[in-house]
């Protein structure tokens, strides 16, 4: 079973049973689609700008303001009811961009990769929710028939894969649209079509298409080698200098050899004192009669 058949068969089953929740679908780059009574109501998505991204491009709101709506609501992540008490935009305009962040989102699922499905609980209320929810299984059929449109066209392009740099025919195009002439700015041979989409706060899918059509008309080419990152110096420094190899150090006198640890003997007892030398009589006077002998030889006593 392919990942999309994986996540058809889990959707349609959510919607049968009236689910209110996450389906989490894992994969490249996967996402989250919050259903509410077995409706898709929104649906989240790495690979594809969110509605907060949308409403930026469009110039209605600036990030500044965005930031303080996020404050005077406390942290919610869409200040819908800021959004038009302060007068950025209408309640019909957020249910377009609402719609077009749906959409795009479970088209960048569907064109990626899905390994599995999982029900979860909601962890309260997704940004960008609409009122009333999309049915699953046409939603999932209406991102198919984008995909195959998209793979149908003369230079085929998927939103993760190629990494198109401008060519020179570029620089002399006159009638270039707003956004050829964006994506041609941001165009360097590393970002994909889902990174552009991000760079221009621009839906996955026309960015995708878009790039597809100016390959095929020769404004922008893939090259078979990735661009170089560019570097930037700083100011006034002198860039990044070689190290030069510290000079050999000269060689040390040879040391001189340790003593060997003396050598282990098996145990033997301590050496007995050394005896004492034995005492010699004492001699007497007259003991040895050498005095008598010569006393016997010579009478006279002389």
């Amino acid at each position: 079973m392919s990942g999309y058949e994986l996540l058809a068969r889990d959707l349609a089953a959510c919607g049968r049973d009236g689910f209110t929740g996450e389906l989490r679908a894992s994969g490249s780059p996967g996402g989250t689609f919050h259903l509410r009574d077995g409706l898709v109501v929104a649906v989240e998505s790495p690979g594809a700008p969110g509605p907060e991204a949308l409403l930026l491009r469009s110039g209605r709101i600036g990030g500044e303001e965005w930031a303080g709506l996020v404050r005077e609501s406390d942290g919610a992540r869409w200040p819908v009811a800021g959004l038009i008490a302060h007068g950025y935009t209408g309640a019909a305009q957020l249910r377009v961009v609402c719609v077009m962040a749906l959409q795009d989102a479970a088209f960048a699922v569907v064109a990626g990769g899905v390994d599995a499905c999982e029900r979860a609980p909601g962890e309260g209320p997704p940004p960008g929710a609409v009122a009333v929810g999309e049915p699953p299984t046409p939603l999932l059929a209406d991102a198919s028939r984008r995909l195959a449109a998209l793979l149908a066209l003369p230079y085929p392009v998927r939103p993760e894969r190629e990494r198109p740099v401008p060519t020179p025919l570029s620089y002399a195009a006159v009638r270039l649209t707003a956004l050829q002439r964006e994506l041609l700015t941001h165009a360097d041979g590393r970002r994909t079509a889902r990174d552009l989409a991000f760079r221009t706060g621009r839906g996955v899918y026309t960015v995708t298409v878009e790039v597809a059509r100016m390959l095929a008309e020769g404004f922008l080419e893939c090259p078979r080698t990735p661009a170089p990152i560019p570097v930037r110096l700083p100011p006034g420094g002198e860039g990044v200098r070689r190290r030069e190899p510290a000079p050999p150090q000269p060689p040390s006198p040879p040391s001189p050899p340790s003593p060997s640890p003396p050598s282990r003997r098996p145990w033997q007892p301590p050496p007995l004192p050394a005896p004492e030398p034995a005492r010699l009589p004492r001699r007497r006077p007259g003991a040895s009669g050498i005095k008598e002998f010569f006393r016997l030889r010579d009478p006279t006593g002389n």
